[in-house]
């Protein structure tokens, strides 16, 4: 674990405990929002993790479907060396021009009161038979050679909002394997957690993993969250 003075990024003190400061109202605020809304809390001292049942309505997950199959490429991992086999999916990236990212976009940023501009493009996944994501968490390595790659500009992932867009015949759950929780595939169903603990820090109790696909084929949407904007591009 980052000790206070070994940042990869050699920010001075006052300003690394400033932005830890911001991050942990980020994830009060956001969990407080999600409550006020209906969200379920799954009940952990660990971690901030929350369901909503029929986000999305069939209809929009039939379209994300589609799209995913119709433009999709092998997933990737960062800092993976090398190791295909820890994520074997097939992902696409949608089009943050596009009408109907946009207009999922908002769901999501309304449902967790978060300000959309710290969004990062939203990602769809499809898995196949077989096909899993190993224990992983959704945060960048501090001390990984390619922190400042993917941290320097808008700093570390806040939280992870995720959605089930179909119910594979057997298989596909999401485990949470140190809060000792698994989420079946259910079809519009929203997942969102904090990936960072009360103390400003990456929280490791949100490992979690894909498990693998049994029978048929299973497809998400996530969007990321950063501490600051994501850049706009052209």
């Amino acid at each position: 674990m980052l000790q206070d003075d070994d940042a990869p990024h050699g920010l001075p003190r006052p300003i690394r405990a400033r932005q830890a400061v911001a991050m942990t109202d980020l994830i009060s605020s956001v969990a407080e929002h999600l409550k006020s809304r209906g969200a379920q809390k799954l009940p952990s001292a660990k971690a901030e993790l929350f369901m909503i049942r029929d986000f999305l309505p069939a209809e929009t997950c039939a379209e994300l479907v589609a799209l995913i199959d119709r433009d999709n490429r092998p997933s990737t991992i960062a800092d993976d060396q090398g190791i295909a086999y820890f994520r074997t999916s097939k992902t696409c990236d949608l089009d943050p021009r596009d009408a109907l990212a946009q207009a999922i976009d908002a769901r999501i940023a309304d449902a967790l009161g978060i300000d959309p501009r710290l969004g990062e493009p939203i990602q769809g996944q499809k898995y196949d038979v077989g096909d899993e994501f190993r224990d992983h968490t959704d945060t960048f390595e501090p001390t990984g050679f390619d922190y400042l790659a993917h941290c320097g500009e808008t700093g570390q992932r806040s939280w992870t909002a995720m959605i089930y867009l179909n119910e594979p015949a057997a298989g596909g759950a999401t485990r949470f394997r140190r809060l000792d929780k698994i989420i079946p595939p259910e079809r519009g169903k929203l997942v969102a957690w904090a990936n960072i603990d009360r103390s400003g820090r990456p929280n490791e109790a949100t490992l979690h993993c894909g498990m693998k696909v049994r029978k048929g084929a299973k497809y998400v949407i996530t969007k990321w969250y950063r501490e600051r904007p994501w850049p706009e591009r052209g």
